[in-house]
């Protein structure tokens, strides 16, 4: 019998690989296991030698490791994109974000603001350069800890507003989505995944990431926020 294949991913698509890896031995009989930690974690792992067969990372890091050797060359999969949404502690006013100038006036007047340290969160602060706030928000941004939802945050007070990957945010307890980001305010971020060069079995594992794409997997990506990076999945 085949081992169990292993795998790493960033939080962010920690809800969609557990759907998957479920869909993967139940319509598929291959066993897999995926391991979440921080997007910055999961890569320090790999440039350790972490024994795994796959890994699921956000595009542009992925792509650093892919550069360095980490991932078996030609294996590099666009899997999913998703949208960076903002959400208030459960029974807040939810704020209106129609367009940029609402979403201006929600961060002005929020007292404490939280972000991931993930893509996502260097987007955001970037976004806020790009709206002329880093001076006056400065001193309310939080960043949480690598591995720590933002949510968590607002669910236990810590912040008012937060922004975060859907798929981290959606289903939190103590928690209300508001939505994505308006117009040219959006945050879209790109996860990829790849056969790590540490696999002991690489051939099996190129076949379980090519049923990542699959159309079935795209709609359980879909139903936790996520859509296919490609309009041709199988």
């Amino acid at each position: 019998m085949n081992r169990e294949l292993s795998g790493l991913s960033s939080m962010a698509t920690r809800p969609v690989l557990a759907d998957l890896a479920a869909h993967l031995r139940d319509a598929h009989g291959v066993a897999v296991r995926f391991e979440a930690a921080g997007g910055v974690e999961t890569a320090r792992r790999v440039r350790e030698g972490a024994a795994a067969d796959l890994l699921v990372l956000a595009s542009g890091a992925l792509a650093k490791l892919a550069a360095e050797g980490f991932v078996v060359p030609g294996t590099v999969t666009p899997l999913w994109l998703s949208q960076v949404v903002a959400a208030v502690p459960e029974g807040a006013p939810v704020p209106v974000l129609g367009s940029a100038a609402e979403l201006r006036a929600a961060l002005l007047s929020a007292g404490r603001i939280a972000y991931s340290t993930g893509p996502s969160g260097t987007a955001l602060v970037e976004l806020i350069a790009r709206l002329g706030l880093t001076d006056a928000l400065r001193d309310r941004l939080v960043r949480a800890a690598p591995g720590v939802p933002v949510g968590s945050l607002l669910a236990d007070g810590g912040a008012e507003l937060a922004f975060q990957q859907h798929s981290e945010l959606a289903d939190l307890a103590g928690v209300t989505v508001v939505g994505p980001l308006p117009g040219d305010t959006a945050i879209t971020s790109a996860f990829d995944g790849a056969v790590l060069t540490a696999s002991a079995a690489p051939d099996r594992a190129r076949d379980a990431l090519a049923l990542l794409r699959s159309g079935r997997a795209s709609e359980l990506a879909a139903a936790r926020g996520m859509r296919a990076a490609t309009a041709d999945a199988d």
